[in-house]
């Protein structure tokens, strides 16, 4: 169904309102997830920007440059569901759980479990956790995913697999490479996986279950190598090495304060960019908090560095597995051998390094399980069937049983899934890069910082593949993911 383009006057309008729109919907986000309110405003927002979740703007951005249109379908789209959104977030944050009498909320359950080191606790304690989402939150998604499925018709396209495809999204040739690089670490997964389960839960891969996966990366005996009171001030020393002064950026907060109803899924929150950026983190102890807070950054540090002067979509838009990448490149660091031994007071970092590779190629097998599953999920009319498939994929990536309630939860949506996917292969090629070019202690010297923030300041306008190109002539490939874990290994 075609409309009339809209006129360069009028998409200069567009990116001014969307850019006021993010910037609320951010706010709200923040504030909600970071504990600092039960309610999310989410459906007045989308009420104050309508104009912008309407079909017919949609259909006229088909033919403005394609994260504009990606933008107005994917505000369309995200109009049609704002109260599931808004039903589902105000839910979560209420929902209690009761084991052995102990009441917890429900975004606390998975860090329960991490801290928790009975198993027969662990699994009663992630047993409620998914009762309570298959009970309270599932319907809620299902609903969602069922309009989404019926409204992509409104946008010419069959299914969101194809409407993402016409987007650019490389989706069929991203899955290939997926195929291939599980297929060549099975076998290792296999080894490296009940090696490790055996030696910190004392239990086989085999014997494994979902419960005890947090349990095994939360990795309590490496408090005493990452305590908490050395965290921040390692981020700090880090940055100003590379010529950054994480105390004198007034644009950039860090919010790591431990609230009840606060998210435990780390993330940044570029409010305004360049101007506001959260980073927040839900304190667990040890490692986990380090990786979390250097993730998220390099996500800050991205963010909080891009020219003022950018386009709204080079700034909000864009490759994801550009803002990704920089948020590896610098949660890589944290059991990065050379780092360690700048930093920390580390006895065998080699140790450290090879459980990282383990803990990576458990990651990377689960996202490549998840984006072969959500090309099947977004081409599917029947969405629950889709239940038993994401625990039959993920359950043969992993080698242990993943339930099937997780099957809606476990999806973040756009596709975003290849944005991490494609983050750790620019991540592993560019630090080869600059370790190459400056020495294996690259985030030490100055003329990396230099070149960090040269790049930064191009916000999300280069993809990955064409930022690698620049900086290092290679190709951007699935496959430089594997040849990292091997040398962790």
């Amino acid at each position: 169904m075609s409309a009339e383009p809209l006129t360069s006057r009028e998409l200069d309008g567009v990116r001014e309102r969307a850019e006021s729109f993010t910037r609320d919907l951010l706010q709200d986000y923040y504030d909600h997830y970071a504990g600092l309110k039960d309610s999310i405003d989410i459906e007045r927002i989308y009420e104050e920007y309508e104009d912008l979740g309407r079909i017919d703007l949609a259909r006229r951005l088909r033919e403005a440059p394609s994260e504009l249109w990606r933008f107005g379908c994917e505000t369309y789209l995200g109009n049609l569901t704002r109260a599931h959104q808004a039903r589902a977030a105000e839910v979560e944050a209420g929902l209690e759980a009761t084991v052995d009498g102990e009441t917890l909320p429900y975004r606390m359950l998975r860090v329960a479990t991490a801290n928790e080191p009975d198993r027969d606790r662990r699994r009663r304690l992630n047993d409620e956790r998914l009762r309570l989402l298959d009970e309270h939150l599932s319907p809620v998604y299902l609903e969602a995913a069922a309009i989404d499925r019926d409204a992509v018709h409104e946008l010419d396209a069959p299914n969101l697999y194809e409407l993402y495809k016409g987007f650019g999204f490389r989706l069929d040739a991203i899955a290939d490479e997926c195929r291939e690089l599980l297929d060549e670490t099975e076998k290792l997964w296999e080894r490296e996986g009940d090696k490790l389960f055996r030696e910190r839960l004392g239990i086989s891969l085999a014997e494994a279950g979902q419960h005890d996966v947090p349990r095994l990366f939360r990795a309590p005996e490496l408090d005493e190598v990452y305590p908490s009171d050395r965290m921040v001030p390692a981020l700090e020393a880090t940055l100003r090495d590379l010529g950054i002064d994480l105390r004198t950026q007034q644009n950039v907060h860090l919010d790591i304060e431990a609230r009840p109803n606060k998210t435990p899924r780390a993330f940044c929150a570029p409010i305004d960019v360049p101007g506001k950026v959260m980073l927040v983190i839900q304190p667990i102890g040890g490692r986990d908090d380090w990786q979390a807070l250097f993730h998220e950054a390099g996500h800050t540090e991205h963010y909080g560095s891009m020219s003022p002067d950018l386009p709204f979509e080079a700034r909000r838009m864009g490759d994801m597995a550009v803002t990704e990448g920089w948020a590896q490149l610098f949660e890589q660091l944290v059991s990065e051998p050379a780092w360690l031994n700048r930093r920390l007071d580390v006895p065998r970092v080699d140790l450290l390094a090879h459980e990282k590779a383990v803990t990576l190629l458990y990651i990377v097998r689960r996202y490549c399980a998840k984006l072969l599953y959500e090309l099947e999920f977004f081409q599917t009319d029947d969405i629950p069937s889709m239940r038993p498939r994401y625990s039959e994929l993920l359950s043969d990536a992993l080698k242990l049983p993943v339930p099937g309630e997780n099957y809606l939860d476990d999806i973040d949506g756009g596709f975003y899934v290849i944005g991490y996917l494609r983050s750790w292969a620019f991540e592993a090629q560019l630090r080869e890069f600059l370790r190459g070019e400056l020495g294996n202690d690259w985030f030490a010297k100055r003329d990396a910082g230099d070149l960090l923030r040269e790049l930064w300041a191009l916000g999300q306008a280069p993809t990955a593949d064409e930022l690698l190109k620049d900086v290092t002539g290679a190709t951007l490939e699935l496959a430089a993911v594997g040849d990292r874990i091997r040398e962790g290994l």
